[in-house]
């Protein structure tokens, strides 16, 4: 039998992005392609670009360029596929070009320029399908698109309007994930909150029993599968409260991203935000009454256009009065094609660093208080890694990648993907210090199907 055809990946960009590519894998492999972990080895190479801002559409034709030169066959999909003719002025030897979340786009490009006969022998796959991630965490992206068109994002040009997913096939998704070993699900979309807007909210079935395309709806049934459960990209609406009693429950990780992005309502009415009239202290502090160790993350803005002194100096003032656990902020980036470029009051660079350093410092002093108050409490983390020295490990209150880690010393003898019981050491404002606490009994994760 001849060798199946092999074909290269480069997967940039966002968790959105990264299912998209888990998503193209799996195709590849159901039907019988190999996937070559070099560039001299494959038959062509598929780039999966970002296009979100500039930085990431030069990395993307960056890679586009590199792998042109390392192969020479080259597909591109992704954010900057939708970005007009900007692949192809640059790059304009590529193979063939499709926008985000493409699936089929990128298949008959395959198809078409690498054809492989139809072997059954080799198109099985795992349930769960390709992923990208290690063993023992997965992203379950749940909807596509956004209806939101925040002046700041060109997130609905790229990607089209919102499109939830069916909930039964979400679910069928998560189960086969945890039945493959998985014992973190991070839930990932543009807007977790308005899932199944769209649907109406539409009635599907999971195991025989009916159940609603909403975001409560599904946290709950979510919450029955036995793992942990993060929620990412949640909007303040006044229903996501109804997702705060799982998290004291434990049915769900008492964990939320939600990104404010501002504090002044000028502000967040010029960057046409949903939900810019909550109440959002108000709200915060409503959910640590229910969930008192909720960990909330979100990400800000500095710099918008027309953003004055005072209009910064009131998100400095939410900050210190909100004490979120974990915050993210940018600099205005004047993205090509966003509304908010043609806003008066553009402000220079030197500005909109100095406020998006001045406001790092300032969480930085907030987030190393909030981890202060763990010192001395045994918790349970999730091992990533593993090393001579000790164990990186995650607690609940830790999204891989973004958040801080727990380091764990004198571990070496755990292994990624195990559960353990820590005592908490010392911290900063960032990470966590432990050790693995005495008479604690360690739960390794269950053998996963090949």
């Amino acid at each position: 039998m001849a060798a199946a055809p092999k074909v290269g990946f480069v997967s940039l960009g966002c968790p959105k992005a990264l299912v998209d590519s888990e998503g193209i894998l799996t195709r590849l492999r159901a039907e019988g392609y190999a996937i070559s972990p070099s560039y001299d080895g494959a038959d062509l190479v598929v780039v999966n670009t970002c296009g979100f801002i500039e930085s990431a559409v030069r990395e993307s034709l960056d890679a586009i360029g590199e792998a042109l030169e390392e192969n020479g066959r080259v597909i591109v999909t992704g954010c900057l596929g939708a970005k007009g003719d900007v692949v192809r002025q640059t790059h304009p030897k590529v193979l063939a070009v499709t926008g985000p979340h493409a699936l089929q786009e990128v298949m008959t490009a395959v198809h078409e320029h690498l054809p492989k006969p139809h072997d059954p022998f080799s198109d099985l796959v795992p349930p769960q399908g390709i992923k990208l991630t290690p063993r023992h965490y997965a992203y379950l992206k749940i909807s596509e698109g956004c209806n939101h068109r925040c002046t700041f994002c060109i997130i609905p040009s790229l990607r089209g309007d919102l499109v939830s997913r069916p909930i039964g096939e979400v679910m069928r998704e998560a189960e086969n994930l945890v039945k493959a070993g998985v014992k973190e699900l991070l839930v990932i979309s543009q807007d977790t909150s308005a899932y199944g807007v769209d649907l109406k909210y539409r009635t599907g079935f999971w195991g025989g029993r009916p159940l609603r395309a909403r975001m409560g709806d599904l946290a709950a049934a979510l919450g029955e599968l036995g793992v942990w459960v993060r929620l990412h990209y949640v909007y303040p609406y006044p229903h996501v409260d109804d997702v705060i009693p799982l998290m004291a429950e434990g049915k769900i990780l008492p964990y939320i991203d939600v990104p404010f992005q501002h504090a002044s309502r000028r502000i967040l009415k010029l960057m046409k935000r949903p939900a810019s009239g909550e109440d959002n202290l108000g709200r915060i502090r409503a959910w640590r009454g229910i969930c008192p160790d909720i960990t909330i993350r979100s990400t800000f803005i500095a710099g918008f256009p027309g953003e004055t002194e005072d209009e910064f100096r009131e998100l400095l003032d939410f900050l210190d009065e909100a004490e979120l656990d974990r915050v993210g902020c940018f600099a205005y980036s004047p993205v090509q094609g966003a509304k908010a470029n043609d806003l008066p009051g553009a402000l220079s660079n030197e500005v909109r660093e100095e406020r998006r350093a001045r406001l790092m410092r300032l969480q930085e002093k907030i987030s190393a208080r909030r981890l202060e108050r763990h010192v001395g409490r045994t918790i349970k983390v999730l091992v990533d890694e593993v090393s001579a020295g000790g164990a990186v490990a995650r607690s609940s209150a830790d999204a891989p990648e973004i958040d801080g880690v727990v380091h764990i010393e004198d571990a070496s003898e755990l292994e990624p993907g195990e559960w353990a019981q820590v005592k908490i050491l010392s911290s900063d404002a960032h990470d966590l210090r432990a050790r693995l606490a005495p008479g604690k009994s360690k739960r390794r994760v269950a053998a996963q199907a090949s």
